[in-house]
């Protein structure tokens, strides 16, 4: 076999093999196509609803109304299925600001007959300690807090 043949031959090949790969890879882009929004990357927000531990979470019902925490860098947010059934959030609890820069110290949820406790604070930098601001709140429905 001569080496203009094997170049042949090994060019058949790797484009039999390619021609496959060409197809799949050329519908990556068609924006209508289900596959494409199958692989959307996740949000920060969903990332960190998704990986928050358990002690940062609530879901069940509140007040009789179904309600899903969550409590990331020191605040409590309302978690709902948005557009495209992409998960996102709002604030329903935060600490009173700070003059200076902090850093979350302190943050958990816990249920207890009916209520939710939710615990956060904040540490300014280069102090010892916590909390420049948060503390311990109280919730019967999810939205509305009391600080203890």
């Amino acid at each position: 076999m001569t080496s203009h043949s094997i170049i042949q031959r090994l060019s058949r090949t790797a484009g039999a093999m390619l021609l496959p790969m060409a197809g799949l890879l050329a519908g990556c882009n068609d924006a209508g196509s289900s596959a494409s929004t199958q692989f959307m990357q996740a949000s920060s927000e969903e990332i960190a609803i998704r990986t928050a531990p358990a002690e940062r979470v609530f879901q069940g019902t509140l007040a009789g109304q179904p309600v899903h925490l969550v409590v990331h860098d020191c605040e409590v947010l309302r978690v709902r299925q948005g557009a495209q059934g992409r998960l996102e959030w709002e604030t329903v609890l935060a600490p009173e600001l700070y003059p200076f820069p902090t850093a979350c110290e302190r943050q958990s949820l816990s249920f207890d007959a009916g209520q939710l406790t939710a615990t956060l604070g904040r540490r300014a930098f280069g102090a010892g300690g916590c909390c420049a601001s948060g503390g311990t709140y109280r919730s019967a429905d999810g939205l509305t807090w009391k600080k203890l």
